[in-house]
């Protein structure tokens, strides 16, 4: 049985979905090696220009896996220490490839997305989510801290320093509705993977450079220390598709006469 799944339900978006749901897609290393390893197929692949990623049965990732955690490749024989390392580094290098992907990438939020599935979630450019979504910090109710792989990072950033304090510190239960109102996810659907493949068809049919340097830029932007070291960096953005494309003329054309830009992203 494969433990993840690569679709393609419309030419330019990949979805992958975490697929062992009896343990709700929990973080086994026979789960997390893989599906590091279809992200970076579906990154490498040049007609793949949005990413979804979802969960199967009733949760999206319910976090690390407590009973089956499974054996890192190529671990064998070290001591303890330097294999939990080892082992907690090859988990932070799925956050990172997420973050890393030249595509958006899109968390459809099926269920619950806890620990470790929450940072999953976070590390993805956009959040959407069903209705029965929730998501929990769950580090602090086993007794551990509640940072782990990039959360006190990422979930500030995504929902503010107080509302993040509030999760992390008390591993309450965030429910659905109250994500999309603080903004942890965008907006909430019933068939929330097939609204995540529209936004990313969406996405495809815009400017394939214009997208990849946006996301660069937003990730800049939150790790930014100043508003000035940050706007040249924009700029040049702006200046390097300026000068490289047509798009800004095609853009110009296409409103004139009441259509849909075409973008050739070249001269």
């Amino acid at each position: 049985m494969s433990y993840v799944e690569v679709a393609r339900p419309h030419d330019a978006v990949a979805v992958v979905t975490l697929n062992r749901p009896e343990r709700m897609n929990a973080m086994s290393f026979d789960v997390m090696v893989p599906f590091r390893d279809a992200l970076l197929e579906v990154g490498a692949d040049v007609g793949v220009r949005a990413v979804v990623v979802t969960g199967a049965g009733k949760g999206f990732c319910s976090g690390a896996d407590q009973e089956s955690a499974g054996i890192p490749p190529g671990l064998e024989g070290l001591p303890p220490p330097a294999y939990a390392l080892r082992a907690m580094q090859l988990l932070e290098d799925v956050v990172l490839t997420l973050r890393r992907l030249p595509q958006p990438v899109i968390a459809a939020v099926n269920g619950a997305a806890i620990g470790g599935g929450l940072c999953l979630a976070l590390a993805c450019d956009l959040r959407l989510a069903a209705p029965a979504a929730y998501f929990r910090a769950a580090g602090i109710n086993n007794g551990l801290t509640a940072s782990e792989l990039g959360l006190s990072f990422l979930l500030p950033r995504a929902i503010g320093s107080t509302r993040a304090a509030d999760l992390m510190l008390t591993g309450r239960d965030l429910g659905a509705e109250e994500a999309e109102r603080i903004g942890l996810v965008s907006s909430l659907h019933d068939d929330v993977v097939a609204a995540a493949v529209e936004t990313g068809a969406r996405i495809a049919r815009l400017s394939q450079p214009g997208i990849e340097l946006t996301k660069k830029s937003l990730q800049a932007g939150m790790a930014a220390s100043s508003l000035e070291a940050h706007l040249t960096s924009e700029g040049l953005g702006q200046l390097y598709l300026r000068l490289l494309t047509d798009n800004f003329e095609e853009a110009t054309f296409a409103r004139k006469e009441g259509r849909e830009p075409e973008f050739r992203d070249r001269r």
